[in-house]
C-alpha cells in the first residue's frame, strides 16, 4: 500500500463495489457529456455487471478508507482510471498514475478523444499520443487516443 499526504493506494476489496460504481458514474457524468443516453446506459450496465464485479483495481482511499478514485491495469496498460467528481483536482488521479509508474515505468493508456479533461490530465502527466482509433473498443463512434509515457 502506498500513501500520499491524504490518501492511501490499496488493492480493491469486494466491499468496494458500490463505491467504485458510484465513482465511475460520477466521473463519467462529469466528463463524458459526448456519450448518447443509449450508449451511457449500455456502458453503465456493462460496468456494473461485468467489469467492476471481477476487476482487480487499485483504490485511492482517504484517511477514513473511503474510496476517492480507482484504477484498473493490465500490465503497464491503464485500463481504467476514474476519480469521483467531488475529488477532481485534488491529486487523486495523479497519485494513482504515480502508483502505476512505480509498478511499470513505461505506461500506456487510451482516452476518449472527446474527453478533453481526461486528455489534458494525461498530457500534464507527460503522456504523448502515439496513435488514434476512430471508434472505441466496442465499435462506438467515440475515437480513442492511444497514449504512452516513458
Amino acid at each position: 500500500m502506498s500513501r500520499s499526504a491524504s490518501w492511501a493506494c490499496r488493492p480493491s476489496r469486494p466491499s468496494d463495489f458500490q463505491r467504485t460504481f458510484d465513482i465511475w458514474r460520477s466521473a463519467v457524468v462529469a466528463t463524458h457529456d459526448f456519450l448518447s443516453a443509449e450508449d451511457f446506459a449500455a456502458i453503465e450496465e456493462m460496468v456494473a455487471t461485468h467489469y467492476l464485479p471481477q476487476a482487480e483495481l487499485w483504490i485511492a482511499a482517504d484517511a477514513d478508507d473511503v474510496a476517492l478514485g480507482f484504477m484498473g491495469m493490465t500490465g503497464a496498460q491503464i485500463d481504467s482510471l476514474f476519480v469521483h467528481a467531488d475529488a477532481h483536482g485534488r491529486g487523486v488521479g495523479r497519485a494513482l498514475v504515480a502508483h502505476a509508474a512505480a509498478l511499470h515505468p513505461v505506461l500506456t493508456v487510451d482516452v476518449n478523444e472527446q474527453n478533453a479533461s481526461g486528455a489534458g490530465f494525461y498530457a500534464r502527466l507527460g503522456f504523448a499520443t502515439v496513435g488514434r482509433s476512430p471508434v472505441d473498443d466496442d465499435g462506438r463512434p467515440y475515437p480513442l487516443l492511444h497514449l504512452r509515457r516513458t
